[in-house]
């Protein structure tokens, strides 16, 4: 095997300016939560002792168990060199597992990137709606009114819309702000701390036991409580952009904010001589009135941010999902010179859609709040359950210590998820979006594979000599120098039966070099190597070029950067043997054929089997050609089209069929 490109992630030192870039890029939605946890938990309730110390301590053993141990400690091991998130644990233990892990990880992925419409949203709005407290905005800024909703649409729309330029020239400013952003809630809250101190006392775990157990209905309250720890997620996808040792420091910094917040607006709350909220905000009233617009306009920023980090996942989750075969080739573009960053314009326009369509039906902060969190403790289970493969089949943890781990994180998970189910009602217009990613997902993946179960494999010894033959006759056009097909089979000895008819067809193609060139996808993320076989010199070689999932396909750049080092080592040695094309043209030409498949009149499937092959190929006429998403330049493509013919009838059938003939 030889390295045709090696691209990895770089080492990940510890430095300012690694730190920097970790706080900018991963704590956006998590580190925003303040902004709207406490008013989703406390809402129309009484306030009393034991809901604000409950809430408090129920926030920080969340933070402390889901947060800490889970992710900050467990899941950030399961790095796949160096990269994150679910598509990568799946890539490291799909080998453990079949139809489980797919379905486990397709159910991860969904939630994750269906609960991403409504991040936005209620983070901006929350901002916004904080400046009805500033003095002279609070007749025209009222949560929940047009012109609210309308200043949301409008940064979300701008958002959105900057996409395709890329972030290379503003992203270098997301890490100071963000340091701003948790300085601000840190001290902010240490201030307000001081003023009610008995509130550390919600530490102990007791006041948590207390909500749950003796409050009327407080274990419904975990559906609040469960958005502080949102985007926890985030910590694992984003570990190939800063590394685990720059995610697990800058935690430290993060978590103490975020707990100063949340102590400070508690004991705002115990300071009160009202017994209800009355629809304001704990994390702007412990603003102090002269820095209120300051601290408005640094949420806003933070929220933005926050915004931005969940877009660049959803391109990131969606690039993997198309390279491990879970979605339809779309196109990808990559706006700027950054390595990684890419731009998705069909998801850009489907979270645009989704997130305008979440403000306009919910409205205001207060009422996403209570549909928001339900997908993503789906998403946190999935997570768990390919932890628990990771931690026996690849740490080589005793079976009892990975039983233990998903009991303890699965009674924590499953608690959120039971209290959040209320929230379906809310949210019942995301299940739409969820099923359309669920299925499709689902169809893409296992229609593949039944497509690929129909393809046949013939041995290419039998006809090596029948092609040398061809290609030295010329009495037949020389059809192309170099004739490369795309192979399905990495196989050194097996070629696709279509292949060898569409050379022999009606119309023989005569090469001077036969390539048969198979796309492997590796489980790696920056795998990018070759294996190559010469089956008779110079004239028929098998091509295998693994790629790795983070990877796009450059299918042509890469044969030519291959043929090209071949050359020039010597180890191969090509010569024109058509005269006429060495009179008129020195260069050799090059020629892909690509078979495309489509679904003949004549096949007899289940209807499980006939609801998967037509949906899938629907999918695949609204999705990208071979050609592009194979990075194929068009003027070298041939396609040829091959009918899917399948026959799954019974010898009982055709028997029972001829006698009811005969009858």
């Amino acid at each position: 095997m030889q390295t045709l490109i090696q691209t990895t992630t770089p080492f990940k030192k510890i430095t300012a300016a690694s730190l920097l870039v970790a706080l900018g890029i991963i704590y956006g939605d998590i580190g925003t939560s303040p902004l709207y946890v406490l008013t989703a938990i406390i809402g129309q309730h009484q306030i009393t002792e034991r809901l604000v110390y409950g809430a408090v301590s129920c926030i920080f053993w969340t933070l402390t168990l889901q947060t800490s141990v889970k992710y900050i400690w467990l899941t950030l091991q399961a790095d796949n060199q160096g990269e994150g998130g679910i598509f990568s644990m799946y890539a490291l233990v799909k080998r453990f597992g079949k139809k489980g892990i797919v379905i486990i990880t397709i159910i991860g992925a969904t939630t994750l990137i269906a609960d991403g419409i409504i991040t936005p949203p209620i983070s901006v709005s929350s901002a916004i709606e904080g400046l009805h407290l500033v003095k002279g905005f609070n007749e025209f800024i009222v949560p929940g009114n047009d012109l609210t909703i309308g200043i949301t649409i409008i940064i979300l729309s701008a958002l959105f819309f900057f996409q395709r330029f890329g972030t290379q020239a503003i992203g270098k400013s997301f890490g100071p702000i963000m340091v701003i952003w948790f300085t601000m809630i840190l001290i902010a809250g240490l201030f307000q701390i001081k003023t009610h101190i008995d509130i550390l006392k919600a530490l102990n775990p007791y006041y948590a036991f207390d909500l749950l157990w003796h409050y009327p209905n407080g274990f419904w309250l975990l559906g609040g409580v469960f958005l502080c720890a949102t985007g926890a997620e985030a910590l694992y996808s984003d570990l190939g952009h800063t590394g685990i040792k720059n995610i697990r420091i800058t935690w430290i910094f993060v978590k103490i904010s975020l707990l100063a917040s949340y102590l400070g607006q508690a004991a705002w709350l115990m300071n009160q001589g009202q017994d209800f909220l009355f629809k304001r905000n704990p994390f702007f009233e412990i603003i102090p009135s002269w820095f209120l617009l300051p601290s408005i306009i640094i949420a806003t920023l933070a929220t933005i941010i926050a915004s931005q980090a969940l877009i660049s996942g959803s391109y990131t989750l969606i690039s993997e999902a198309m390279n491990l075969n879970f979605w339809p080739r779309v196109k990808i573009r990559q706006p700027t010179e950054t390595k990684g960053q890419i731009y998705v314009p069909s998801v850009n326009i489907i979270l645009w859609v989704g997130c305008i369509s979440m403000m306009l039906y919910f409205k205001s902060s207060e009422h996403m709040s209570a549909a928001y969190g339900f997908s993503i403790t789906i998403t946190m289970m999935m997570t768990t359950l390919l932890l628990s493969y990771f931690l026996l089949f690849i740490l080589k943890w005793k079976g009892i210590y990975v039983f233990l781990m998903i009991f303890f994180f699965g009674i924590i998970e499953v608690s959120f998820f039971t209290a959040s189910i209320i929230k379906i009602k809310e949210r019942w217009m995301f299940l739409f979006f969820e099923v359309f990613i669920f299925c499709t997902m689902y169809v893409w993946y296992f229609a593949r594979k039944l497509n690929n179960t129909y393809s046949r494999y013939v041995d290419i010894n039998e006809y090596k000599d029948l092609i040398t033959e061809l290609s030295n006759d010329e009495a037949i056009p020389l059809y192309s120098t170099h004739l490369i097909y795309l192979a399905k089979s990495k196989h050194q000895g097996q070629i696709d039966e279509k292949i060898i008819k569409s050379i022999f067809s009606k119309k023989p193609k005569r090469a001077e070099v036969y390539w048969f060139v198979h796309i492997f996808r590796t489980d790696h993320p920056y795998t990018l190597s070759y294996e190559i076989n010469e089956l008779i010199e110079n004239k028929i070689i098998k091509l295998n070029i693994n790629v790795g999932f983070k990877i796009q396909p450059r299918t042509e750049v890469y044969f030519k950067i291959i043929l090209n080092e071949l050359i020039e080592s010597k180890e191969l040695e090509f010569k024109n043997a058509n005269s006429q094309t060495d009179k008129y043209n020195k260069e050799a030409d090059f020629k892909f054929v690509i078979i495309e498949k489509f679904l003949s009149v004549q096949n007899i499937f289940t209807i499980k089997e006939s609801i998967l092959l037509h949906s899938y190929f629907f999918l695949k006429n609204l999705g990208l050609s071979e050609e592009k998403a194979f990075g194929i330049d068009k003027s070298d493509v041939v396609e040829e089209f091959v009918p899917l013919v399948y026959h799954k009838v019974h010898e009982n059938d055709l028997v029972r069929v001829y006698k009811n003939n005969k009858t």
